[in-house]
């Protein structure tokens, strides 16, 4: 599938980092360098603009590595991106650790996955068909 993106970056299109990869690794497009303190959150660019077809999102995500070993995490994960907005793709991140992070231009902030999705219809009952599990969640098979 081909996806038409707009690169305003200072840097090359996202790519994939393996063939297997999922994700598009996204890299910061900023001026200056952004100092996330602990718990401090901030709106990152990435200079890029995606044209999506209709049934398709692009979920942003955080990296792995960069929660592991800093605590840095994308806020609202998965981010969705819709197929009808043009704007500049933006990744909230934040610093769940007890130091400053630094973010520097080109670093790699997040990964896009893109994905489809089925619109529904939703329809209004009084009552749902019943399961063994019924509204057991939040670890009710214990550990």
């Amino acid at each position: 599938m081909k996806i038409e993106i707009i690169n305003k970056s200072k840097h090359p299109l996202p790519s994939y980092s393996t063939p297997l990869s999922a994700g598009l690794d996204l890299k910061a497009n900023i001026d200056a360098p952004v100092v996330l303190k602990p718990l401090q959150r901030s709106l990152i660019g990435t200079g890029l603009y995606i044209a999506l077809p209709e049934g398709y999102e692009a979920q942003i995500r955080p990296r792995s590595g960069l929660a592991i070993k800093h605590g840095i995490t994308v806020l609202n994960s998965p981010g969705t991106i819709d197929a009808d907005y043009r704007g500049e793709i933006c990744v909230i991140l934040i610093n769940l650790s007890d130091r400053d992070f630094t973010i520097n231009d080109g670093d790699r902030i997040c990964q896009m996955v893109i994905a489809c999705y089925e619109k529904v219809e939703l329809a209004a009952v009084e009552s749902l068909e019943t399961t063994d599990r019924g509204a057991g969640g939040f670890g009710h098979t214990g550990k």
